[in-house]
């Protein structure tokens, strides 16, 4: 991973985690877990790096819970 990826992984734990009232910690355990970090976050960087912040969190959160890791 490229530090621009690395740097965009913690940008959207941070942000995850601020948002949903959780340690980041706990939202990269959850990411790594789903499948979410490596299958969808750094695979698709080129695309999701070029989205708002509020969108991509929307995005993030709605899939995290498709995948089960957080409530609906």
């Amino acid at each position: 991973m490229n530090q621009k990826k690395l740097e965009f992984v913690t940008y959207c734990i941070g942000k995850l985690a601020a948002q949903l009232h959780l340690s980041q910690q706990e939202v990269y355990k959850r990411l790594k877990r789903s499948g979410i970090l490596y299958d969808y976050i750094i695979p698709s960087y080129d695309v999701l790096h070029t989205f708002g912040s509020k969108y991509l969190m929307e995005d993030l959160i709605d899939y995290m819970k498709e995948k089960g890791e957080l409530a609906s």
